[in-house]
């Protein structure tokens, strides 16, 4: 199975939708529960032994650090979960990576709107003098 292939590309979306459906409703530690998480992607090697989750935290960089400890805490409880919900041959071995491209682009987002929100204003202002 190539890893661009069909049924790669299904188990992967089926992976991260039962990935993120554990995180919001079964995890109850705090550091996992309090923050805002959403699974961004999932990557499934094409023997289904492992699998990287790029998990995006909004908040600061102390509530990513602590919500990416806690759920590799509980690592062990999301793959058994993952292994009772999804029929696959294995059960991969999940690691987590922070993944801040959301962040970066809220906050890229919000520079681009204070130069247009600039660029409104300096022509009228140079106009009335």
């Amino acid at each position: 199975m190539r890893k661009n292939s069909i049924k790669n590309t299904r188990i992967n979306g089926e992976v991260q939708r039962e990935l993120s459906e554990i995180i919001r409703a079964e995890i109850k530690d705090p550091r996992v529960a309090g923050a805002m998480i959403s699974v961004v992607s999932v990557e499934v090697t094409p023997d289904l032994k492992y699998c990287k989750a790029y998990i995006s935290v909004l908040g600061g960089t102390d509530a990513a650090a602590d919500a990416i400890a806690g759920l590799k805490n509980a690592v062990g409880y999301i793959r058994r979960e993952l292994a009772h919900r999804i029929n696959l041959r294995n059960t991969p071995e999940i690691s987590f990576i922070l993944d801040q491209s959301i962040e970066y682009g809220v906050h890229m987002s919000r520079l681009i709107d204070e130069v247009a929100k600039d660029l409104k204003e300096g022509p009228s202002d140079e106009a009335g003098e």
